[in-house]
């Protein structure tokens, strides 16, 4: 997450990789139209949480599940009022305060976070606030960390049992991170301009006793959690990230408890960063699985970008005040390390069919399965093919910045429908540019590959 001073451009950003226990994990891009004078009601196919729809709804980007049995699943999104939302990472609470407010079997779940929240709230404050509301009314069925952005703010929820939560704004000249893992520190209830907290969390601490410092209400230490597997699952990722963008600062252990969520970055900090942090895999340590570290610590530490990440996005919202095409939502699928994000503007009525299109069998023409496929060539021949794959990651990313320079020209000149329709066009241009380039990669690491089969062995030429 990165405040507005703290970004190269102004923008505000948030950004996450969702991980799932499977490498194959089909998702896809939709945009949800607006709503109004509906009379329904919502049930979760994963618990049966029930509550009914507003009647009105804005327009929304939606990234759900292939297979929707368990329940739409939307990671992420922005909606027509430029607003965007994060959600479904996962964060765990101690068992010290589940005993006193332990989760709701039938409340809200990963499932249906975004779609009850994204398309009903005007800032990213206000969606704090929204979701603040729904938990209180209908429990929480499990822990979750939430980011919000608009074009001034950025703000993390972190939702940890039944109905205790809180909420702090990112600093505009800051960044934070986050890794399944509660990350929040010290509130200051006397801050509701930049913290949010449950009515009567307080009083909940104070009467079970919950507060293990004397002298601070830090939210990590009452709530979190601090084991063996945060050491080598969470923390380290945490660790890697605030290496990178604090590199003068060698003291941090990646084991810590104790890491600050918030930190000034030593530079403003661009969209390539965010993108290397989401990619990265303890890249020139000795943690790097595909490094040259011993095997013990090459498996020491979970890496950020893995083989089983479903989807990899950066929400980027600029000046919306100034430009139409303010929002750019910043998706990846297949792993990471090995494949681009493409950048849609999201005041667009659709997204390209190659998004929507997943199929459960491999199939090219689905984005989804294109870049599985690209992931799993590169990684097959990881030393002989990283160099051009990350050429090509490079080409693409100095493309899609002029890309999106020469619309913001254009953007500035149209308003309204039209604009909308244009930057659909635009999506459909930018999507063909990187379906054609990929396509054209795979071709050429497989005709490479050919020559890297085992199965060879000094040949006549003559034969």
């Amino acid at each position: 997450m990165v405040g507005k001073k703290a970004s190269m451009d102004g923008a505000t950003y948030i950004s996450r990789n969702e991980d799932r226990l499977n490498a194959i994990y089909r998702k896809r891009i939709i945009v949800q139209p607006a709503v109004s004078g509906r009379h329904e009601t919502y049930v979760s196919p994963y618990n049966k949480m029930t509550a009914p729809y507003p009647e009105s709804g804005y327009r929304y980007t939606s990234t759900l599940d292939a297979d929707q049995s368990t329940g739409p699943n939307e990671e992420d999104g922005f909606n027509e009022k430029n607003v965007g939302l994060s959600a479904t990472e996962s964060v765990y609470a101690n068992e010290k305060v589940l005993a006193f407010d332990p989760y709701i079997k039938n409340g809200l779940a990963e499932d249906s976070l975004a779609t009850l929240v994204l398309p009903y709230i005007d800032s990213a404050r206000d969606g704090v606030k929204y979701l603040g509301k729904l938990v209180a009314k209908y429990g929480s069925a499990e822990g979750n960390g939430l980011q919000f952005i608009d074009k001034d703010e950025v703000w993390y929820m972190e939702v940890v049992t039944g109905h205790q939560w809180v909420a702090v704004r990112i600093p505009d000249d800051c960044y934070a991170v986050a890794a399944n893992q509660v990350a929040i520190q010290d509130i200051d209830f006397n801050d509701p301009d930049n913290y949010m907290w449950a009515d009567g969390i307080q009083e909940f601490v104070e009467e079970h006793g919950l507060n293990p410092d004397f002298d601070r209400w830090d939210f990590r230490h009452i709530f979190g959690t601090n084991t063996e597997q945060d050491h080598h699952y969470n923390t380290p990722r945490v660790w890697f990230a605030q290496r990178y963008l604090n590199p003068s600062d060698d003291t941090q252990d990646p084991e810590s408890p104790e890491l600050p969520f918030i930190r000034k970055a030593e530079k403003k900090i661009s969209v390539e960063d965010i993108q290397y942090i989401l990619k990265s895999h303890y890249n020139e340590t000795k943690y790097d699985p595909l490094g040259n570290g011993t095997e013990h610590e090459r498996r020491t530490y979970r890496a950020i970008s893995l083989s089983r990440t479903a989807n990899s996005h950066i929400l980027q919202m600029r000046d919306s005040d100034k430009n139409g095409a303010a929002g750019v939502e910043w998706t990846g699928f297949g792993v990471p390390s090995f494949c681009p994000q493409v950048p849609f503007f999201t005041n667009a009525n659709d997204i390209d069919e190659s998004y929507s299109y997943t199929p459960e069998k491999l199939d090219m023409k689905s984005a989804y399965w294109m870049y599985e496929t690209l992931a799993m060539v590169v990684e097959s021949h990881y030393n002989e093919f990283t160099e051009p794959n990350l050429d090509y990651q490079k080409k693409l990313s100095e493309w899609a910045r002029r890309k999106i320079a020469e619309v913001d020209k254009k953007a500035v000149t149209m308003s309204g429908e039209v604009l909308t329709d244009y930057l659909t066009e635009q999506n459909h241009e930018i999507v063909k540019h990187y379906n054609d380039e990929t396509k054209a990669h795979i071709a050429d690491l497989v005709t490479k590959g050919t020559e890297l089969s085992k199965l060879t062995f000094k040949m006549d030429p003559n034969l």
